[in-house]
Formats: structure tokens, C-alpha cells, sequence
């Protein structure tokens, strides 16, 4: 059995999503692929239909109903994935704004070096952004520094969406009590993580933003982010995290 799974959730990327299927089928590592897709009206489902029956072993597809939100996404794609014997499960953008290139070196920082989460990281080295205006740098730059500074994770780019997580950490993890589903959800996944003491690593790559489709980045997201770090946070002290 395969052991590593990266989970590509999409709507509305029929512009990009045979591009990254096959980008990441043609690494020197073997990994299957889950395509979580929100019901596309593009019809990015029915190309990933067409490019299974070139690959029947190894690109899965699973169609939800409508829009809501990365974070059930990639939930739905981390309990299909559980019911399976996958070791790595990696979540990756369907964009390119994610470097399939990178996912070994992940995939090596769990499998010979321990870690139980290793995250593709603009910030540990600086500030690796492409393409980027400064508002955006600085609004994601900043949201990290505020992530760390109220919830003590020592993670310097803690909204990454590039991550490999061992299934352990996954299994260890109630979904049913995720609460967030946009911008906070990858900060509330790792903040998860790190109350339970697992070794997180930091892999730097080159984040280069989207040059087809459109970003689904909204306020609303981004208001998420801000006011619910400061719940999660407050929830992990008087509840405990017991879960």
C-alpha cells in the first residue's frame, strides 16, 4: 500500500487541476491523490473523472454537495483518508502556489527525521513570497507573529496551508471539536498538534501566488483568523484540550 496521500481541495480549479495532478504524479516519489472537490460548476470533478481512468489506483475523487469552507474540506479528506492504511497525509493547494517539488522534502522531514508535522514554511527563513502585494506579505507576515505571541506555538508561519501530517497526529485529533473552517483552520490544526507535544518541523519553501483562477481569500476569512485565536487559545486553558 501506498504510504503518503496529499488531499488537493478545489472549486473552481479546472484551470489548474490537471497540471497539478500530473505535477505531482511525475515526482520521484510515489503519492496518491485525493481530490476533495465543493461541487465545481467548471466541471473541475469531471476532469478529475477523465484523468482517473489513466490513473485507477492512485487519484480518488470525492464530491461534496456545495461550498463550505477549506477547513471541511480537508476534515472530509482527513477521515477518507484514515479509513485507509496511508502513513503521510499531506495538504497541498491546487494552485501551484505550492511547489509539488517540495512535497519529498516534507514527506523526508516525517519519515527519517521524526517529525509528526513537518509545515512548508514561507516565514522560517525570512520571508519567501512571491507575487505577492505588500498588504497581503504584511497581513499574513503579521497574522503569524499574533498567532505566536498569543498562543506560545513557536511556529513562524502557523496559517501555512503545505503541510504533512503523520496519521497519528490525525487520529489523536476530535474533528467533531474543530471549529474553524477558513484561515483559522490551519492555525487551530497545528495549535491541536502542538498541545499534544507533537515534534513540528518547519520546511522552508517558495510560496508563489496563483496565476490562473481565483484566490478564495475573503475578510471574513481573515476576521476568523483574528478574533479566533484568541477562543482557541482561551479554550485550551480553562478546558484543558481534553478531547
Amino acid at each position: 500500500m501506498q504510504d503518503a496521500v496529499v488531499i488537493i481541495p478545489t472549486y473552481n480549479e479546472i484551470e489548474n487541476i490537471e497540471s497539478i495532478i500530473m505535477t505531482v504524479f511525475n515526482q520521484d516519489k510515489a503519492f496518491h491523490i485525493l481530490v476533495v472537490d465543493d461541487n465545481s460548476p467548471d466541471g473541475t470533478a469531471s476532469k478529475v473523472k477523465e484523468l482517473q481512468k489513466q490513473f485507477p489506483q492512485s487519484l480518488f475523487l470525492e464530491m461534496r454537495q456545495e461550498k463550505s469552507g477549506l477547513g471541511t474540506a480537508y476534515i472530509h479528506g482527513f477521515k477518507w483518508c484514515l479509513k485507509r492504511d496511508y502513513k503521510y497525509i499531506f495538504e497541498m493547494d491546487a494552485d501551484f502556489s505550492h511547489n509539488p517539488k517540495d512535497l519529498i522534502r516534507l514527506y523526508n522531514a516525517c519519515h527519517n527525521l521524526g517529525a509528526a508535522v513537518s509545515i512548508g514554511s514561507r516565514y522560517v527563513k525570512g520571508i519567501n513570497v512571491v507575487n505577492w502585494p505588500l498588504s497581503r506579505i504584511i497581513l499574513s507576515y503579521g497574522a503569524s507573529i499574533y498567532v505566536k505571541i498569543i498562543t506560545g506555538m513557536l511556529i513562524k508561519d502557523s496559517t501555512a496551508g503545505f503541510i504533512c501530517y503523520h496519521r497519528s497526529v490525525l487520529e489523536s485529533i476530535n474533528f467533531d471539536d474543530i471549529k474553524f473552517i477558513g484561515y483559522a483552520f490551519q492555525i487551530e490544526m497545528k495549535f491541536k498538534a502542538y498541545l499534544k507535544k507533537f515534534k513540528i518541523v518547519e520546511v522552508p519553501v517558495i510560496f508563489t501566488d496563483r496565476t490562473k483562477g481565483q484566490s478564495k481569500l475573503s475578510s471574513s476569512i481573515i476576521l476568523e483568523a483574528i478574533f479566533g485565536v484568541v477562543s482557541m487559545k482561551f479554550k485550551s486553558i480553562f478546558n484543558k484540550e481534553k478531547e
